[in-house]
C-alpha cells in the first residue's frame, strides 16, 4: 500500500508542477501581449474619407429638382422656403440624390442652381468641404 501512495504523491507533485509552470506562462504571455497592443493596429484605423467633386443641382429634400411653378417662385426662392420650413440641403445629379451636410450659408448661396461641391460621400450623404457656382 505505501507502494501506491508513493506514486500517487509523485504523480500529484508532477501535476501541480507542470500546472504552476503552465499558469506563470499564460501571465508572462499575457503581460507581454498587453505591453504590444498599447497602440492600435494600423488595420483598425479608419482612413481618411476621400474628398470627391459632384456637380448638380442644389436643391432641397422636399421639391428635389421638380419645383411647382405653380408658386410664382424660382427654385431659388422655393429651395429657400422648402429649408426656412424644415428641409435639408440636396444635391441632384442625374438619378443620384445626395443629403448635403456643410455651411448652410454657402450652400444658401447656390441653392436652386448648378454646383459644384468638393466634399467626402459617405453612402448617399456628402460632407460638404466647398460650394462653387457650376458650369
Amino acid at each position: 500500500m505505501k507502494a501506491n501512495r508513493f506514486w500517487i504523491e509523485i504523480i500529484t507533485l508532477c501535476v501541480g508542477a507542470a500546472f504552476a509552470v503552465a499558469l506563470t506562462f499564460a501571465i508572462i504571455g499575457a503581460a507581454v501581449a498587453s505591453g504590444q497592443n498599447s497602440e492600435p493596429p494600423k488595420s483598425a484605423a479608419r482612413p481618411a474619407a476621400r474628398q470627391q467633386t459632384y456637380v448638380g443641382m442644389v436643391t432641397c429634400s422636399r421639391c428635389l429638382a421638380k419645383h411647382s411653378s405653380k408658386l410664382g417662385a424660382t427654385a431659388t426662392e422655393c429651395t429657400h422656403a422648402c429649408i426656412r420650413d424644415g428641409a435639408t440641403f440636396t444635391l441632384v445629379d442625374g438619378d443620384q440624390t445626395y443629403a448635403l451636410e456643410g455651411d448652410a450659408a454657402a450652400l444658401k448661396r447656390v441653392a436652386g442652381e448648378r454646383a459644384r461641391i468638393l466634399g467626402a460621400r459617405k453612402g448617399d450623404t456628402i460632407a460638404v468641404a466647398s460650394v462653387a457656382p457650376g458650369t
